[in-house]
C-alpha cells in the first residue's frame, strides 16, 4: 500500500506531535482510496482521552465529528495518526492491540520522523510514504 501524504499535512502531524510532548498526539486522515493508493486530504486532529500519557484514545466526540466532516466533504476517514514521544517511528504493541480496521493507515511521528503503516490480516505493514507538494 502507498500513502499520498501533501506536504503541509506531514508539517502538521510533526508540529503537533510536538506541542503535545510529552503526551501523545492523535488525529484522524482523511481521504479517498483508489486501489493500493490512499490519498490523504486533510487531518482531523483529535483529543487523547487516554489517561496513561504514553498511549492515544482518539474521544469518541471527535471520532464522530470526523466522520460527519468526512462524510459533508465526499470523502472518508482512511487512517489515524499519533505520535510515539519518547519511542520509535513504528507502531507499539499497544498500537496492535487497539487496531482492528483492515487497511487502515496509522501514520506514527516519532523524533521528528514520520512513517507509515497498514493494518491488516492481525498485523502492520510498511506503506510506502510519498509526500505531494
Amino acid at each position: 500500500m502507498k500513502l499520498a501524504l501533501p506536504g503541509n499535512l506531514r508539517t502538521q502531524i510533526l508540529a503537533e506531535a510536538q506541542r503535545q510532548h510529552p503526551r501523545e498526539c492523535c488525529g484522524l486522515i482523511l481521504g479517498s482510496r483508489v486501489g493500493e493508493l490512499a490519498i490523504a486530504a486533510s487531518l482531523h486532529p483529535a483529543r487523547n482521552a487516554a489517561a496513561d500519557a504514553e498511549r492515544f484514545e482518539i474521544a469518541p466526540e471527535d471520532h464522530f465529528a470526523a466522520l460527519k466532516s468526512a462524510r459533508a466533504a465526499g470523502c472518508g476517514v482512511i487512517g489515524c495518526y499519533h505520535s510515539h514521544p519518547n519511542g520509535a517511528v513504528r507502531p507499539s504493541a499497544a498500537d496492535l492491540a487497539g487496531a482492528g480496521e483492515e487497511g487502515f493507515v496509522w501514520l506514527i511521528a516519532a523524533g521528528g520522523a514520520l512513517a507509515a503503516f497498514s493494518y491488516g490480516k492481525g498485523g502492520f505493514a510498511a506503506a510506502e510514504l510519498a509526500f505531494s507538494p
